[in-house]
């Protein structure tokens, strides 16, 4: 069944750059070489190791537990002996804490046993031990935000992937529809939500037709960025709008992005934590590119490696091109919430010299949020950031990257607006 979506009319259309992987089958990726599993990535404090250098562990093992209430677990995601207990390189000039695995022979697992007890503290319970984070991007511990401070009536599945290049949402909707949806079923059963929404970009036809055999409603929605973005999401599916300074669940909804909805079901049914998944490895800057299926803590290089990655990259990407981050080289890791690596030409990146701002208002016509970005860049470069709150509304930023990507003036507005949220919240 199909319903209809309320009208978007901002943000911005973005090229696509998705058929080179759009049709591709997801691949497993063979384990091989040292994994360095992140204890961080998500929001909230890293967990804690509680194995040790030398120790063998299972696929699947709890190796750090969760600090304070918003934490998530880490599990091996290979089996093979703690080599080290550390940090590595985050592929951005710093480092996070991680256990270092070198894989052994034998790949035995130590997953739980299937959920019998499918109540709503048991499901989140399961979801809280399995580690599961949201896997859109944030990385918001998933236990935490199913025990919301209002009641919620209305779930929506996130499966808009609005960024160009990536199509690991794409790959998973295609092959495993079905588990998504018991996910989801999952999902609501904890929240007590009474309806699921499935809402997909209209520019993947066999996921919506795949969605179209179940019994959930689907909203195909148009090719807009960044409607996958939660606030433009729950208008476009139920017309409610979330306040500024409120939640989703203040207006009666949750947002989980599909990939989420999977990690769950295969928490309760096989009793598997979130120790892997779909990533994209696209751009021109590579010969072969791939929706892989990856272990948490894979090298960069092992994935730069077996898509052939070739010299006419000129820019690593971590994520989409609008809200991912730069890399400064291959020693970054796929984490939780690793979409996708992108390997860019000179011909699909470029660098441009700021000219100085024309005041022509681009910026703020697309912002989805009805902010002043022009505003808080201004107060930014004169360090006023209590005034590029005041007036440029920075703090209810979503970070789309949407103002930087149509000022004509190069403006670095996007940079700005990071630089303001994080002073503002070293000062609070």
């Amino acid at each position: 069944m199909k319903l209809k979506a309320a009208p978007f009319f901002r943000g911005v259309r973005l090229a696509g750059h998705k058929s080179r992987t759009a049709n591709l089958p997801i691949e497993p990726l063979p384990v091989t070489g040292e994994i360095h599993i992140p204890l961080s990535r998500h929001i909230g404090a890293p967990a804690q190791a509680i194995v040790k250098t030398g120790d063998t562990v299972k696929k699947g093992q709890c190796i750090a537990r969760a600090v304070g209430a918003v934490s998530a677990n880490v599990h091996a995601s290979v089996a093979g002996t703690v080599t080290s207990i550390g940090t590595c390189p985050d592929g951005r000039g710093g480092t996070i804490p991680c256990v270092t695995v070198a894989p052994n022979g034998v790949q035995e697992t130590a997953y739980l046993s299937p959920l019998s007890d499918l109540s709503s503290e048991a499901i989140i319970e399961r979801i809280k031990e399995c580690g599961i984070v949201g896997m859109g991007g944030a990385g918001f511990p998933t236990h935490v935000k199913l025990r919301p401070s209002a009641p919620v009536d209305t779930l929506i599945l996130n499966g808009a992937e609005c960024e160009s290049y990536l199509t690991c949402d794409d790959a998973l909707m295609r092959a495993r529809s079905k588990e998504i949806v018991y996910g989801a079923k999952y999902i609501a059963a904890a929240l007590g939500a009474k309806q699921i929404l499935i809402a997909i970009e209209k520019n993947k036809p066999e996921a919506i037709v795949a969605f179209e055999k179940s019994d959930l409603p689907v909203i195909p929605l148009k090719k807009q960025y960044p409607m996958g973005a939660e606030k433009q999401l729950i208008y476009c599916c139920t017309r409610r709008r979330v306040p500024l300074g409120k939640l989703p669940a203040d207006v009666g909804v949750i947002v989980q992005n599909v990939a989420t909805a999977f990690a769950v079901y295969e928490a309760v049914e096989l009793g598997k934590p979130l120790i892997d998944r779909v990533v994209t490895v696209t751009g021109e800057g590579v010969e072969q590119p791939k929706n892989l299926l990856c272990q948490i803590g894979t090298p960069l290089s092992v994935l730069a490696e077996i898509c052939g990655a070739t010299e006419n990259t000129v820019k690593l990407v971590e994520g989409g091109p609008m809200t991912g981050a730069a890399l400064t080289g291959t020693s970054a890791v796929v984490t939780k919430t690793t979409g996708g690596f992108l390997f860019l030409s000179g011909k699909e990146t470029a660098v441009y010299e700021p000219t100085p701002c024309i005041n022509c208002g681009k910026c703020a016509s697309v912002c989805p949020m009805k902010l002043l970005p022009m505003q808080t860049e201004f107060y930014t470069d004169a360090k006023e950031y209590d005034n590029a709150a005041k007036y440029g509304g920075v703090l209810a930023c979503i970070e789309c990257g949407a103002c930087s990507y149509v000022c004509p003036a190069h403006r670095p507005l996007a940079q700005a607006i990071k630089t303001a949220k994080s002073e503002l919240r070293r000062k609070a």
